[in-house]
């Protein structure tokens, strides 16, 4: 069954969940105000993507073998981790070489900017962090009744996530979206910049520390 009772505290769990500041929070916040809303929203769109891949290898027990297996679930971390600092590294040349941030990008119009850039960047690091794989596989089983069947329910709770963490995510585009002027100014775009990379780097080395979960 889809929809019980067991939804509820369901829904209120990855709500508190995706209002937590993270990544996903800090991406969506730099690509909405690198190229606009529409890298905003693409971000988004992507990010959540992800838990879909989440709950199927959930669902199949990969993650389970990810979780028993040190070097694969070390690996993963390492990948993680080091596709932070790349985007965190990235944030910084661009803000050693800011100019400011041109205010109709931020108001939404469009730019000569390639859609696969904002995609790739939100789905990778959705897909390649072990947090989520850790999340999923211990929270998603205790909503799923043992005559459910595992892989359609895992990726309804994901299409509930989903949603949940669109509007929250959409509604950070929108915000920012709306300080353009602020936002391009030459110094906001610096500071953005600066220290969108340094919390990306501290993200990914803290990841690459930490001990595997078994």
């Amino acid at each position: 069954m889809l929809w019980d009772a067991q939804l509820w505290p369901f829904l209120v769990a990855i709500t508190l969940l995706t209002i937590s500041p993270g990544v996903d929070t800090l991406l969506v916040i730099r690509n909405t105000a690198r190229g606009g809303v529409r890298d905003g929203v693409l971000t988004s769109v992507a990010i959540c993507c992800g838990l879909f891949v989440h709950a199927t290898v959930s669902a199949l027990g990969i993650s389970l073998i990810l979780l028993q297996s040190a070097w694969a679930f070390g690996l993963l971390k390492l990948m993680g981790a080091g596709y932070l600092v790349w985007l965190g590294v990235a944030s910084l040349l661009a803000a050693r070489r800011s100019q400011g941030l041109p205010v109709a990008a931020m108001l939404g119009e469009r730019k000569a900017r390639p859609l696969w850039r904002p995609l790739r960047e939100g789905l990778l690091s959705n897909v390649l962090n072990p947090k989520t794989v850790v999340f999923y596989m211990a929270f998603l089983p205790q909503f799923i009744a043992p005559t459910d069947p595992a892989l359609v329910k895992s990726l309804w709770l994901a299409g509930v996530h989903f949603i949940i963490a669109n509007l929250w995510q959409i509604g950070i585009v929108v915000t920012v979206g709306s300080a353009g002027r602020w936002l391009g100014s030459r110094l906001f775009s610096r500071v953005l910049n600066g220290a969108t990379g340094a919390v990306l780097i501290g993200f990914g080395i803290k990841l690459a520390l930490e001990r595997h979960p078994a």
